[in-house]
């Protein structure tokens, strides 16, 4: 059950409008490192989790990051306000408008036009917002993972739009957001790390001949070496004839069919079969025919022909 307060998380303080960045804004409202992606992936996590720790923790979380959507909500729309306004009233020319919301190369006027100078649920490039950005997996070891992951990439948009505005008061409520990914980073990393054993995901454990071995693919240039490719912990494979038909065979792909099976996909072998001594001629080489036929009036007309 939700209860909704009318007073924000953090105050949203903008000190002048400014409808292109309120476009930028936007990433953190509908894109895919966005607060409600980040909402629904902790709620649905928690509606499935077992354990009551994590679960209260992801419930938590979640409705926090619908708080903070309505803080970027608010920041989107505030910024907005001018532009709104005069869009909506028509009181400048038609060029001069046109000019203020696409202001300094910003694609401000997708959100004028289209959605009022709200906040729509889309990211800064009008891509609208989809349940495809929750990667949910349904196993906690690897959810959170993924949680930790996210917050991470989070916290690194908050940034990038913090370096892109002098506002202090934006700057000050992009801050806390940002700020507020770094404990949610921690809080998805204790809960990581109190699951024992936590590696590697899920209940199976991988062949062992295969664990801690590392192909070295990538060759012809510096070679880095480094702990997570070298050292005792790993056996490094650099030799190209070591690198395949690892587990002893040919390295070749088979089936068993069915005697039945096996005779349609040999009558349809034999009747696509292509004949290596036939020399057909082509529309390709037809046209090369052509215009070399061309090429050559051409030149002896002296000079070149537009046809």
């Amino acid at each position: 059950m939700f209860a909704h307060n009318k007073r924000l998380q953090y105050t949203v303080r903008v000190s002048e409008t400014n409808p292109g960045l309120a476009n930028l804004m936007l990433e953190q409202f509908g894109g895919p490192q966005g607060e409600l992606a980040a909402a629904c992936r902790y709620f649905t996590q928690a509606l499935a989790e077992d354990d009551p720790g994590r679960k209260d923790m992801l419930f938590d979380i979640a409705t926090e990051e619908l708080s903070h959507l309505e803080v970027i909500g608010n920041i989107v729309v505030m910024l907005n306000k001018g532009a709104k306004g005069r869009l909506a009233e028509g009181v400048d020319e038609e060029g001069e408008l046109y000019r203020a919301i696409t202001g300094a190369g910003n694609d401000s006027h997708l959100t004028q036009v289209l959605y009022g100078a709200g906040a729509p649920l889309v990211n800064s490039a009008g891509v609208p917002w989809t349940a495809a950005y929750i990667d949910t997996i349904g196993e906690p070891t690897a959810d959170l993972r993924s949680n930790i992951a996210a917050e991470a990439r989070a916290k690194i948009v908050y940034e990038r739009l913090i370096n892109l505005t002098d506002d202090p008061g934006v700057k000050e409520a992009l801050g806390f957001l940002m700020t507020r990914e770094i404990a949610h980073q921690k809080s998805f990393e204790k809960a990581l790390y109190a699951i024992q054993p936590n590696f590697p995901p899920g209940k199976m454990q991988g062949r062992p001949e295969f664990t801690s071995v590392y192909f070295d693919m990538s060759q012809g240039g510096p070679e880095v070496r480094g702990s997570w490719n070298d050292g005792p912990k790993w056996d490094t494979v650099s030799d190209r004839e070591q690198q395949f038909a690892v587990d002893g065979g040919d390295g070749s792909a088979t089936v068993a069919l069915d005697n039945e099976e096996e005779a349609l996909l040999s009558q349809m072998a034999a009747r696509t079969m292509s004949d290596p001594e036939a020399d057909p001629l082509t529309g390709a080489e037809l046209g090369e025919a052509l215009s070399d036929a061309v090429t050559a009036d051409d030149q002896a007309d002296g000079g070149s022909v537009l046809r």
